[in-house]
């Protein structure tokens, strides 16, 4: 299950990047569907950051 969760954040994010590079380069506005897709993999890249920083750190406390 893990697997298939980080080959399917991997590969939206792959997209989500290319399209705004892509969007970026031809000098156009993002459209508001590719913005909130944004959006929602940064806040859920930063709550899983938090989510292993604090597993990690209650690991290294014994607790």
């Amino acid at each position: 299950m893990m697997e298939f969760a980080a080959l399917t954040y991997g590969l939206l994010v792959s997209v989500i990047l290319s399209a705004v590079k892509r969007n970026r380069k031809l000098n156009k506005a993002h459209p508001p569907l590719l913005l909130y897709m944004g959006y929602l993999l940064c806040g859920l890249s930063a709550g899983l950051a938090l989510m292993l920083a604090y597993v990690a750190l209650f690991q290294l406390t014994g607790n």
